[in-house]
């Protein structure tokens, strides 16, 4: 019997209790699981084990992790990220995967997610990469806008982009010497591994909705997904129109990175993260 199964609250709340008393009796938690986060075996028997809980519009998926990989939570996902992560759990369908990167060896590479179209038609570009930190590597994400963005309303041609973020927690940096702390409510969402999304808190309340969102789930390397399962975190980096651009390796963009940071042009904070 199942004596180390987490569901919490919120997961309670969605499946009803008797459901949920269900999965902590061993009636219906499965003897034997693959970690939706790190992909690797586990035994609610043996182990810590999480109840993670995504809802689609229409339908929904109760997945399984380490404790020490993700807590138990309720993620809202679209529908259509829900049924492609379904097909990939069963083996139906091969999750969609982004072209390969090349880099020299002394960089380690990275991949450049799908824009997502934002009010006042700014496209945001995001940029999967290692960060190195007083000499540990962390997960990133790299946000720019490939125009200025406007403040909703905004009659002039400003660019609001950093102050709307400001406003939301994010916190502006001059060097990148030492981590960003944690900007609760925002998580990063992996799904069968890979990056599907950015999601930000309800401004109506209720579940988290999407600040950003692939066109097509971004396939980031085992080091990133390593990394990002370690610190249980991703860094999310942010700047300007103009400031980062499109680096070709990611030595080059740490410099990009260094240089935003130094003019001012750059904000940050940890966003926790969530898993399928």
């Amino acid at each position: 019997m199942p004596r180390m199964l987490d569901v919490s609250n919120e997961v309670r709340a969605e499946i009803g209790d008797e459901e949920a008393d269900r999965l902590l009796a061993g009636d219906s938690a499965p003897g034997g699981y693959d970690c939706t986060s790190c992909r690797t075996p586990g035994d609610p028997e043996q182990e810590r084990t999480s109840t993670v809980l995504f809802v689609g519009d229409e339908t929904a998926v109760l997945a399984f992790a380490h404790s020490t990989c993700l807590p138990s939570q309720v993620v809202q996902v679209t529908e259509e990220q829900l049924r492609g992560a379904v097909r990939s759990i069963s083996g139906d369908a091969a999750a969609p995967a982004a072209p390969a990167q090349t880099a020299p060896a002394q960089a380690a590479p990275y991949q450049a997610a799908a824009p997502y179209v934002v009010p006042e038609q700014a496209v945001l570009g995001v940029t999967s990469g290692l960060v190195l930190i007083a000499g540990e590597l962390h997960p990133a994400l790299v946000v720019e806008p490939t125009s200025p963005v406007a403040r909703p309303g905004a009659l002039g041609s400003g660019d609001d982009f950093l102050p709307l973020l400001i406003e939301q927690g994010f916190m502006p940096v001059t060097e990148l010497s030492t981590a960003p702390s944690v900007l609760h409510g925002w998580s990063v969402l992996l799904a069968v591994g890979q990056l599907h999304a950015v999601l930000q808190p309800n401004p109506n309340g209720g579940q988290p909705v999407a600040w950003w969102q692939a066109h097509q789930p971004l396939q980031v390397t085992e080091g990133w997904r390593a990394a990002a399962n370690k610190h249980q975190q991703v860094l999310l980096f942010a700047a300007p129109v103009g400031s980062i651009g499109r680096q070709p390796r990611e030595d080059l963009l740490r410099d990009a990175l260094d240089r935003a940071a130094a003019n001012g042009r750059l904000v940050t904070a940890a966003l926790p993260l969530a898993g399928l």
